[in-house]
């Protein structure tokens, strides 16, 4: 089957001003346009991922190129079949990645020295390295670079005090920092400056980019990358190392196809293989299921 739509992934960190305004202005193109997705506008940038034919998204792309903001924002692209949204959601926040931290920052002055993929490569293979995980504890158990460690965080602006408890004793080693798209990792590497260490680094673009790096074809990330989209995870690692490191919370056969409990009261988003999610009706146990079944 031929691919007639895209999956676009993209953010900068810019300031906008009006940015309210700019939110409501930007849903209506969006919708002019027929794209779907979630879009993100603060007064600090935008973060979005949007999904739509290739003649739409090519459209959304040369518009934004042509506005003096995002003239040179990179977008991420995956070839798709279909939408992997159902609706379009433009919405203002304070933040674009909630983190309510004590100190003013700002990551399009400040953050940390990007890597290309290779060159993240070549510096996950030092022994002196501290790896981590920009992302939820969730996003790492189903894929993360291997020796990395688990932020043991639930959401992003528990990352400062994390940092403090856990990072302090290594800021003498460089320390490198990733995410899915690089938008968490900018600003986590901020934050980390902000704190003292002083040799800290990003992945350039994120696990989708490295990824598509032909070169390095994803070396040494074990396990699928979450994506917040119906796709629910995409592979990384394109050589023979690639492995799935999670499993089915029913039967334990190896699996990366994360749902939602069907039990709406529960929507505990969890591991579960295609068999299972069939015979199971998506329920995340027994208790889920004859809680739902007794209404």
């Amino acid at each position: 089957m031929v691919d007639k739509y895209q999956i676009l992934l993209f953010y900068k960190f810019v300031e906008i001003t009006n940015s309210e305004k700019e939110a409501v202005n930007h849903l209506a193109y969006c919708k002019s346009l027929g794209v779907k997705g979630r879009i993100l506008i603060a007064d600090e940038g935008i973060n979005g991922t949007i999904s739509g034919t290739i003649e739409q998204t090519e459209a959304y792309m040369r518009e934004m190129h042509s506005n003096p903001l995002y003239s040179d924002m990179e977008f991420k692209i995956d070839p798709a079949e279909e939408h992997a949204f159902r609706k379009i959601f433009v919405r203002h926040r304070k933040e674009l990645v909630t983190l309510e931290y004590k100190n003013p920052i700002n990551p399009a002055v400040t953050s940390g020295k990007r890597l290309d993929p290779i060159q993240f490569h070549e510096y996950l293979q030092r022994d002196d390295v501290i790896v981590v995980d920009g992302r939820n504890d969730y996003e790492y158990d189903l894929g993360h670079f291997r020796n990395a460690i688990k932020p043991e965080v639930e959401t992003f602006k528990e990352f400062p005090d994390w940092i403090n408890e856990n990072l302090s004793e290594f800021k003498d080693r460089p320390i490198l920092t990733y995410c899915t798209g690089g938008i968490r990792c900018e600003k986590l590497t901020s934050v980390l400056l902000d704190q003292g260490f002083t040799d800290v680094y990003q992945l350039d673009g994120g696990i989708v980019t490295y990824g598509k790096d032909p070169e390095v074809e994803g070396k040494l990330f074990d396990g699928k990358c979450y994506v917040f989209d119906e796709r629910m995870s995409v592979t990384i690692n394109h050589t023979d190392e690639d492995t799935l490191i999670t499993a089915c919370k029913h039967c334990h056969k190896p699996s990366a196809h994360y749902i939602n409990c069907t039990n709406n009261d529960c929507d505990a988003q969890y591991i579960c293989c295609e068999d299972c999610e069939e015979e199971m009706q998506g329920f995340c146990s027994s208790e889920c299921k004859e809680i739902e079944h007794a209404l």
